[in-house]
């Protein structure tokens, strides 16, 4: 492939064009890629990856498939060039400055035009500017020379002769590369216990020239700010620009937020060279402004802004934007009848309980995750009632449509830096790079009303204050410095310099002000009466409440299961379909995941023991999905009854984080999504355990005790109706209704008490084993809990359970198919599946105690009701054997 063949896409996509202003180009579209040696040349997308170029071109299989991750590996370590010739689409003469610019270089690599080299990149996460004005020709040819990710990280540990920076390497069991923290890069592209190893190499992110005179604005922010004195909302308007005029330049700028009655004029000076201007744009007092709720809590009203820059030099540039208001606080004070402090938000002056999950990387390749891709999986955490998730600090940080549909439909974001896991190196070089990033990402975020916390790293404290890499005692002191050189005296500093507008926290989990007290290491940052823990226990059964932490904020807890057989499907092959195979080995990235679900299931089911294998295979997915829903149920029920009580000192708990919402690839994983954004079981329950208003129970020397638990803003009477079925009949065996339950407004209040043997006694002698408890919460108005349940024993024990007749009709109603089921007796676990067919149930996994149930299927394309009929596969706990 000739040069002159690349010269095809030479006229570049326009941007952006004002009067008198910049002229900017994307060279966004077909390169040249060739691999170190020149024995593999291709084409590729720009924005894109080496191993989505290969995958496009037929050189390579789905990398996702079988053991491709481990096949694939020669390509991480090879050094790729990306180049292309393009034409300059204007004048150059016209313009005193001209700039190439890389929005996300991943991740090393030196960057030449026409020849002569502009600089070299580091940081996954940077955005790179180059002043190219003085080699800039008609025809160019530019060229990025990678260098392989592993073999720079390796290079880096051996110079670095400070001191040693573990972990050097992932165990075994990850199948995946050393030093990850001796590069800045997606931590978990070296490999995770949930995910592969595919350390990329591309321009992931846009790159374009940019041409202006006079001045260019770079970055543009607005930031909302409520003073309580004068009960007024104002704006904090930044605007960073680089001014090439060798002299200031005077001007006007004007903001105008129509719907809100609020227009101003400032007059500004533009100093030479790159600098800020911040503008306080006062609401006006007698507009109403609404404010942004998370989703559950309001509606997210957005207004629309337009910032008019007209200046000396003639040129004229308007930029528009959305603007938001909303004020958040982490509120962390001493709580009557408790040492410690607590750990909540308040948004808009409200307390709000955090419900939600944590979010990793959509795909290994960032060019694969499309607008669709990431509204599919937010949406999903919305409509299984969550209003935040965390994105997590070994990933990415995400690109500007995430945050922009967070921002549309209420979900708040907990947003760590990219520290995960790991000791960190504090070099000159490093550090100088790690500012860089922070400037831009802060910059970049800050306008978003959806992030409502930074934090600097994932679990690094922690990794510290329990010597996780057994750092000899003598030395832990050079380890706390570097701790505090990297996320207080650098992260920390530039954060609170760059936005005042939201809280920062150095670790998760922390014991937050009272880390800070102990010179930002606590002793235990798993102190259940201060900040925020994280917690996994694959021993104990999960069913039993009592072995989960009262803590104040659940940031991190969770159970492993498999993604359903249509997803493993996809990348395996017959020989693989055994819970033993290989394949389910490789894929495993946890050690033990594999025997931890089969010991965890054993506790409380009948363990699958078809001959036929693939049988046994599927009934092991489906007990590994119950398994987890069933665990994360138990436990997030107890952290949302525990909100407003202090029991031994410990409680408030206001917010619960599961490990983890979406997946990577197709495997075992802590995910509630699968790999391409199906439900696992997990979610289904998530929705109703996240629910607004939701009756748990739990069980304490013999007695039942049943919380109302309400996100709603207002006090409720309702009736609590519970009622008791054997496990041998639809009928039930009894039926209480207690009318006129207070269910208080954003809390959680006991509501009913009962020891467990006297309710079977009332219940004709029901049996713990024979007897199953049901409850739900009804009010007057329609409004109305999902139904809950309460096993009295565990179900491989459980007396009188028969195999049932599940069938189900389904019929189409405009652009949503209705399936009604019909069952010959109580089904637990009925779940529903229909393969490849995108979409998602209104309900699943349920315990069916009633003959009939309807349930909606929410299609994601286009489908057929005959489709959905052959595709569906109906299982409950009885269909495994």
């Amino acid at each position: 492939m000739g040069l002159a063949a690349l010269l095809l896409p030479a006229l570049l996509l326009p941007l952006a064009v004002a009067a008198g202003g910049p002229e900017v180009r994307s060279l966004r579209g077909s390169w040249r890629l060739r691999s170190g040696n020149g024995s593999v040349a291709l084409r590729a997308e720009v924005p894109g990856c080496v191993h989505t170029a290969l995958l496009g071109r037929g050189l390579i299989q789905d990398p996702y498939y079988r053991f491709n991750d481990v096949m694939y590996r020669w390509i991480s370590l090879d050094n790729w060039t990306y180049s292309r010739m393009f034409k300059t689409p204007f004048d150059i003469r016209k313009w005193q400055k001209v700039n190439l610019v890389f929005e996300g270089v991943d991740t090393v690599a030196q960057i030449l035009l026409n020849n002569v080299t502009l600089g070299r990149t580091d940081n996954m996460f940077n955005r790179y500017s180059f002043d190219i004005t003085s080699m800039i020709q008609e025809v160019n040819f530019v060229e990025v020379r990678f260098l392989s990710a592993v073999s720079y990280a390796a290079e880096q540990s051996r110079c670095y002769k400070a001191h040693s920076i573990p972990p050097a390497c992932p165990p075994p069991v990850q199948k995946g590369e050393c030093h990850v923290n001796f590069i800045r890069k997606e931590q978990c592209s070296f490999s995770w216990d949930w995910g592969p190893s595919f350390p990329t190499q591309g321009i992931w992110k846009d790159v374009r020239i940019e041409a202006y005179n006079h001045y260019h604005l770079i970055y543009f922010s607005i930031t909302p700010f409520f003073a309580k004195s004068a009960q007024q909302w104002y704006l904090e308007v930044e605007s960073i620009f680089d001014v090439v005029s060798s002299k200031p330049i005077a001007g006007l700028v004007t903001v105008n937020i129509p719907k809100l009655q609020t227009q101003q004029t400032f007059s500004v000076k533009l100093q030479p060279g790159e600098g800020s201007i911040v503008l306080l744009v006062n609401i006006n007092k007698s507009a109403a402004v609404e404010a942004w709720w998370p989703n559950g809590h309001g509606k997210q009203t957005g207004y629309n802004m337009t910032t008019t820059f007209m200046m000396e030099a003639g040129c004229q540039m308007e930029k528009f934007s959305k603007v938001y208001f909303r004020t958040v606080e982490l509120v962390q004070e001493p709580i009557p009848g408790s040492p410690g402090l607590s750990f909540y938000f308040r948004i808009n002056g409200r307390p709000i309980f955090i419900k939600g999950s944590n979010w990793i990387p959509a795909d290994s390749f960032q060019d694969r995750v499309t607008y669709d891709t990431l509204r599919l999986l937010l949406k999903s955490a919305a409509d299984a009632n969550m209003n935040a998730l965390r994105v997590w600090g070994g990933g990415i940080y995400e690109q500007d449509e995430f945050y922009d549909i967070c921002d549309e439909i209420g979900i708040m974001i907990w947003q760590d830096f990219m520290f995960a896991c790991a000791l960190y190196p504090t070099d000159q070089n490093y550090l100088e790079s790690v500012r860089a990033e922070v400037s831009h990402q802060v910059r970049r975020l800050k306008s978003h009303p959806s992030i409502i916390l930074w934090s600097g790293n994932n679990e690094n404290e922690a990794a510290i204050a329990s010597n996780w890499f057994s750092i000899p005692y003598s030395d832990i002191g050079v380890y706390v410095k570097d701790y505090v050189m990297l996320y207080v005296k650098n992260i920390r500093k530039i954060v609170l310099s760059e936005d005042k507008s939201r809280p920062f926290i150095t670790s998760s989990p922390t014991n937050g002000l009272e880390s800070v007290k102990e010179g930002w290491l606590s002793q235990n940052p798993y102190d259940t009466h201060y900040g925020d823990t994280h917690f996994y226990d694959y021993n104990s059964d999960c069913w039993n409440w009592t072995v989960y932490p009262k803590t104040r904020f659940a940031s991190e807890y969770g159970f492993q299961s498999w993604p359903s057989f249509s997803t493993v499907e996809k990348v395996s092959s017959p020989e693989d379909w055994s819970y033993t195979s290989n394949f389910s080995l490789h894929r495993q990235h946890h050690e033990g995941g594999n025997i931890q679900m089969l010991q965890e299931i054993g506790r409380h089911f009948k363990l699958p023991q078809s001959s036929d294998p693939v049988k046994q295979f599927k009934d092991m997915i489906y007990l590994t999905q119950v398994m987890q829903a069933q665990c994360i149920k138990t436990e997030t029920e107890f952290y949302r009854f525990s909100q407003s009580e202090i029991i031994n000192g410990e409680g408030h708990t206001m917010g619960a984080l599961y490990w983890q919402l979406n997946d990577i690839w197709q495997a075992p994983s802590w995910a509630s999504l699968e790999y391409g954004g199906k439900w696992k079981l997990l979610h289904y329950f998530a929705q109703n355990f996240f629910a607004p208003l939701l009756p748990v129970a739990y069980e304490d020397k013999g007695m039942l005790h049943i919380y109302g638990v309400s996100d709603l803003h207002e006090d409720h009477k309702l009736t609590l109706r519970v009622v008791v079925h054997a496990w041998s009949s639809l009928e039930p065996v009894c039926t209480l209704a207690k009318e006129g339950v207070t269910v208080k407004a954003q809390s959680a209040v006991p509501i009913y008490k009962e020891s467990i043997s006297d309710l079977l006694e009332r219940c004709r002698n029901c049996t713990r084993r024979s007897c199953v408890i049901t409850f739900c919460l009804v009010g007057g108005d329609g409004l109305r809990s999902p139904t809950n349940h309460y096993f009295l024993s565990s179900l491989k024990d459980a007396v009188g359970l028969e195999k049932t007749q599940l069938r189900a009709s389904v019929s189409q109603q405009d652009d949503i198919y209705v399936f009604v089921l019909q069952t010959t007796a109580i089904a637990p676990f009925v779940t529903l599946d229909v393969g490849s067919i995108k979409g998602r149930f209104s309900d699943n996994g349920f315990l069916m105690t009633e003959k009939k149930k309807m349930v909606v299927f929410y299609p994601w394309e286009p489908t057929s009701a005959e489709e959905l009929k052959s595709s569906l596969i109906l299982t409950s706990l009885l269909d495994v054997v």
